[in-house]
């Protein structure tokens, strides 16, 4: 920085500023001071002048207090208590700097803060351990008491179910006649489904476990002493608690794609749970036999009931014949072709007898007696035919004629040829029909016959045991998370 002259006293001239050889930094740094000063020259020399007319010399390095504005240096010059630069610290003020003299312990702050933060470190492990201990006692209350009850229950109070398996099966009676189409799903399981279900659904129902125990004692058996008290069946149970137990025991699956149903009978004692599993087969195979029987008594029926009514109309038919043959002659339509070839005889010689009379009467001098002979006989022709043209159409003392009772009788002819063909049809579906009742037929087979077991099926102590944890574990974790979430939306 250049070093300027120091100006005379009383020099505010212009001219002679200019001629100190000022620079633009020089004169920019006189005008900022100059405007901190409340100063408003017209140009940069003006502010240097105005300024040493002030007694501020505007090319002077400005510390931190100068630069500040008047304002606040004013304020800090009254309030003699506020530093603005680092200063020592007057003896009167030593108390309020942080103390380095050790307690009346002897501990210093850093060892405190730690002291402190060890505090609450043990503080948040014991919370922590209580809240562990909290839970386990919770899950051991919730879930590990009630699965050690239930796995001491299934080991060693249940009592041991038995159970017997059995495989049957529905079949059709194989078509030995028909067409190829008709027989096409005979002796496969789905020519048997509806059948399939509806035994299923009948071994399920409470009608068959209602004969179960009317033939075989379902429910004393299950009512025996021997019997652990959940399993035990209450005495004098109503049939809707009977009924509960038999679902329970009395297992029954269809599989449609191979046409097999499967049943398992569980019971306390092997050889009953093998004849309990018998008698329901048994059942079945009735109920199979019904169904079949039904619906081949029904076809059979209906084909003998039309078979009757074509013979009785048939019979009435002939029986109306034979009357109007009675009443009449036998065969008018034979009395009629005979009456027709007289007729035709007759007017044939008619037509000769007048074809004499026209030679005859050609003559200029006819034989009158030859004449009258022909005459004659033309007239004895005409009243024959007359008489037996009436004898086909007049009318007899009963009011009816030879016409008349030959329409009657082939009326009644054409009503028999209809009964015969009604009767032949009839006969042709009832054999028929015996035939597709035969197909109709359904039979039960046994795959896989019930045996009595020797080692206990149920229960399940291990698979059941754990089922039992799994189910009061997740009860217990869905509990407590809904309750975390009510404590939560509670607080916020």
């Amino acid at each position: 920085m250049a070093q300027t002259q120091p100006a005379p006293q009383g020099r505010g001239d212009l001219d002679a500023i200019r001629k100190e050889g000022l620079t633009g930094r020089q004169l920019r740094m006189a005008r900022r001071v100059a405007q901190k000063h409340g100063l408003a020259p017209t140009s940069d020399f003006d502010a240097v002048r105005l300024l040493r007319d002030r007694g501020v010399d505007p090319f002077q390095r400005a510390n931190m207090l100068e630069v500040m504005p008047e304002n606040a240096r004013k304020a800090g010059e009254d309030s003699e208590e506020r530093v603005q630069l680092p200063q020592t610290v007057p003896a009167g003020r030593q108390a309020q700097l942080p103390s380095t003299e050790v307690g009346p312990r002897g501990i210093s702050p850093s060892e405190r803060r730690q002291r402190e933060i060890m505090e609450i470190q043990r503080d948040i492990s014991r919370r922590r351990r209580r809240k562990s201990l909290q839970l386990m006692v919770r899950l051991a209350f919730f879930v590990m008491l009630p699965t050690l009850l239930a796995g001491y229950y299934y080991y060693r109070v249940a009592t041991p179910m038995y159970a017997a398996t059995s495989e049957f099966l529905i079949l059709q009676a194989d078509a030995t006649t028909g067409s190829p189409l008709g027989g096409l799903l005979s002796g496969t399981q789905f020519a048997t489904n509806q059948d399939s279900i509806a035994v299923q659904s009948y071994l399920q129902s409470k009608d068959a476990m209602v004969r179960l125990d009317a033939d075989t004692g379902f429910a004393a058996h299950f009512s025996q002493e021997g019997i652990d008290p959940i399993q035990r069946l209450p005495e004098a149970a109503s049939t809707e608690a009977t009924y509960k137990i038999y679902k329970k025991y009395v297992k029954i699956g269809y599989d449609p794609t191979e046409g097999v149903i499967k049943m398992e009978v569980a019971a306390a004692d092997p050889a009953v749970a093998a004849q309990f599993s018998t008698q329901l087969i048994a059942y079945a195979e009735e109920r199979v036999d019904e169904l079949s029987r039904r619906k081949r008594d029904d076809a059979m029926k209906s084909a003998r009931e039309s078979l009757e009514q074509a013979k009785e109309e048939r019979r009435e038919a002939q029986e109306r014949l034979v009357r109007l043959q009675e009443g009449t002659v036998v065969d008018p339509e034979a009395v009629i072709g005979t009456l027709r070839t007289q007729i035709s005889t007759y007017e044939l010689q008619l037509q000769e007898k007048e074809l004499q009379l026209a030679a005859l009467l050609d003559n200029a001098r006819p034989n009158q007696a030859r004449v009258d002979g022909v005459q004659a006989d033309i007239d004895r022709l005409n009243a024959l035919l007359d008489r037996l043209n009436a004898r086909m159409t007049e009318a007899r003392s009963d009011g009816l004629s030879l016409a008349a009772d030959t329409a009657q009788v082939q009326m009644a002819q054409a009503d028999l040829a209809t009964a015969d063909l009604f009767l032949q049809s009839a006969l042709q579906n009832e054999k028929q029909t015996e035939l597709e009742a035969n197909r109709q037929v359904r039979y039960l087979t046994t795959s896989v016959r019930p045996v009595a077991p020797q080692d206990p099926s149920y229960p399940r102590a291990f698979e059941n045991t754990i089922l039992v944890f799994l189910i009061l574990s997740g009860a217990y974790l869905m509990i407590s998370l809904t309750g975390a979430i009510l404590r939560e939306q509670v607080s916020s």
